[in-house]
């Protein structure tokens, strides 16, 4: 039989929770350097792709071998903006959890092949020339069902540090909730259809419904079918 979560059902604009974890729980972030090329794999798939101003670069005679190189692979490159619209993500040691919505049928079977094989391949080379699978198996995409329950996913997912007994305040995992305070801004990262069910501050905002404990017992309820146990 197989495993819960693996069979998909993809549904044009579909929510979807997205996970996978390392193979024999292993490592699969080791440190910041990992953490920041799975994000910037995530932002080149997400971001608008400029073919317009690549193409000025191959076509400039004054353009350079290494520039017309690096211009041609971006041409290449496989791009998603427009097909997903990335909502939250949390990367942790040895998995990760990723919040999208697809725009087109399909599409999120597209983007989360181009993005395994490729940190795949980064890691592999990387790490003492590693070979074989880094992840436990295929993905796991999880349609989500009802309003409720995307945002208490979303609550869960920027709660995942916590998991590991360490505050939201302390803790150095990557992860979206920063985008969501306004802290920072990631353009490919879209909070807007999380955030537009809550006040800008006070005790109906989006901090106060992430940090605040009294959600705890509503919120795994909610998420307990989308769950995959990471321990």
């Amino acid at each position: 039989m197989p495993a819960r979560n693996v069979l998909k059902s993809y549904l044009e604009n579909g929510y979807y929770h997205i996970y996978n974890r390392g193979v024999e729980k292993r490592v699969i972030f080791t440190d910041k350097q990992d953490e920041s090329v799975f994000l910037s794999y995530l932002k080149e798939y997400l971001t608008l792709k400029d073919t317009a101003g690549l193409t000025k670069v191959l076509t400039n005679p004054e353009s350079s071998v290494k520039q017309k190189a690096e211009a041609a692979k971006l041409i290449r490159m496989n791009n998603f903006y427009g097909e997903i619209t990335f909502l939250a993500y949390c990367l942790m040691p040895n998995h990760f959890h990723l919040l999208v919505k697809q725009n087109r049928e399909r599409s999120i079977e597209k983007f989360m092949r181009s993005l395994s094989t490729r940190y795949v391949q980064y890691f592999n080379r990387r790490h003492d020339k590693r070979v074989g699978g880094l992840f436990q198996d295929a993905y796991k995409a999880v349609l989500v069902v009802s309003d409720e329950q995307l945002l208490h996913l979303s609550r869960y997912i920027h709660r995942n540090p916590l998991l590991k007994g360490v505050s939201l305040k302390e803790t150095l995992r990557p992860s979206s909730y920063r985008n969501y305070l306004g802290f920072i801004r990631q353009e490919w990262v879209k909070p807007e259809e999380v955030l537009v069910y809550f006040a800008k501050s006070g005790i109906n905002s989006y901090q106060a419904f992430v940090e605040g404990n009294e959600y705890e017992e509503k919120s795994l309820k909610e998420v307990s079918t989308l769950l995959l146990d990471m321990e």
